[in-house]
Formats: structure tokens, C-alpha cells, sequence
């Protein structure tokens, strides 16, 4: 079973060396859009009063996203803030918000969060978003699934059609469905509303 974890639960979480030495806390987690996985880290200093540090961590420095602290190696591998920052496509503020669309042009709703994959790989798993399919905004929120690659057009973020079949209410759950999304990539796909012939029926 994967185990997953919003972006925005990474802020302020606390960098630990492997020593044991807590180094720094996160800033902002820095996104790579378009290769689907997280550049790494921007850092403050611990502490109500610590401001950001000009230094950042590049996910290849990363041991692991643990439960409660992000684990390196040793503060050998934290680098300069253009290291990480420069590297992104878009950063966390610029997805929040982007639009998603599934593959076929249908809106689906607004990015809310990203879905991380904990343990080594950084990958983006899918969105938290706001969902155009419910009318009722308490219940708005909605978990997708990215597919294998992640299309950018613009602003918008955009998924496969089927992704829409495992779609989940909470995080809890969305760990299954994304098993489940993966299994059926696996699979030829064929889209249920185009006939045999090749046309909508």
C-alpha cells in the first residue's frame, strides 16, 4: 500500500540528518511540472522567529519523506537556493489553482493541492482539487490521479480521461484508488464511448 501525503503538509516539517541533527525546517516544496516529481525543498531556519535561509534542498539529497521529517544524508547535501528554484517548472504556488483538464478537454475543477508519494521517489501521485462535478461546495473536494506523464498546456494540468473513474473523496482512500488507476493503465484501454467502428455511438 502507498502512502501519500499533500505538499502542504510538508510546510514547516522539520529536515533531519540521519545523525539525528534536525538542520532546517520547509519553506516551500519546488515542483518539476512536467517531469511529475518534486526538484526539492526551500528551507527556513527552526523557530518561531528563524526567517528563510538562502539555501535550498535538492530532492536528489533526499534520503527519505518520513511521517514527520524529511531525512538526509547529512547538511553536506543542502545547496544554494538557485540550485532547487531554478530547476522547477512551477513551484507550488503556480499549480494551486492551475486548471485541470482530462485529456479529451473536459474541465474537471482547480488544483487545491499535489498528492506526493512518500518514501524516495518525490513523485506526484495527483491533485487535491476543487470539483466542477458537485454542486454542493461543501463537498467540493475531490482526489485524481495524474497519468504516467504529466501534460502540461499552459496553466492547466492535464489527466487521462479514465482517471475520472477513481476519483476519491479523501486522502485515505485515494491510495487504493491510485493501485487501482495504475493496474488499469497496465491494461490496453479503450475508451467506453467510442463504438467499434471508431465512432461515438
Amino acid at each position: 500500500m502507498i502512502t501519500l501525503i499533500l505538499a502542504s503538509e510538508l510546510t514547516k516539517r522539520v529536515v533531519v540528518t540521519l545523525s539525528g541533527d534536525a538542520v532546517a525546517q520547509v519553506r516551500d516544496t519546488v515542483f518539476d511540472a512536467r517531469a511529475g516529481r518534486i526538484s526539492g525543498f526551500t528551507l527556513s531556519g527552526r523557530g518561531l522567529l528563524a526567517g528563510p535561509l538562502k539555501k535550498s534542498l535538492p530532492f536528489s539529497g533526499v534520503h527519505a519523506i518520513g511521517p514527520s521529517a524529511v531525512m538526509i544524508p547529512s547538511e553536506a547535501v543542502v545547496e544554494e537556493s538557485d540550485v532547487v528554484v531554478g530547476a522547477g517548472e512551477a513551484d507550488r504556488g503556480q499549480v494551486i489553482g492551475a486548471p485541470v483538464l482530462t485529456d479529451h478537454g473536459t474541465a474537471m475543477g482547480t488544483v487545491l493541492d499535489v498528492v506526493i508519494e512518500t518514501g524516495t521517489s518525490g513523485r506526484v501521485i495527483g491533485f487535491e482539487m476543487a470539483s466542477n462535478e458537485n454542486p454542493d461546495h461543501r463537498k467540493r473536494k475531490a482526489f485524481v490521479p495524474r497519468g504516467e506523464t504529466l501534460a502540461v498546456s499552459g496553466r492547466a494540468l492535464v489527466v487521462p480521461a479514465h482517471a475520472r473513474r477513481f476519483i476519491a473523496d479523501d486522502l485515505p482512500s485515494f491510495g487504493a484508488q491510485v493501485e487501482a488507476f495504475r493496474a488499469h493503465t497496465a491494461q490496453p484501454y479503450t475508451d467506453p464511448t467510442v463504438s467499434a467502428e471508431g465512432g461515438r455511438p
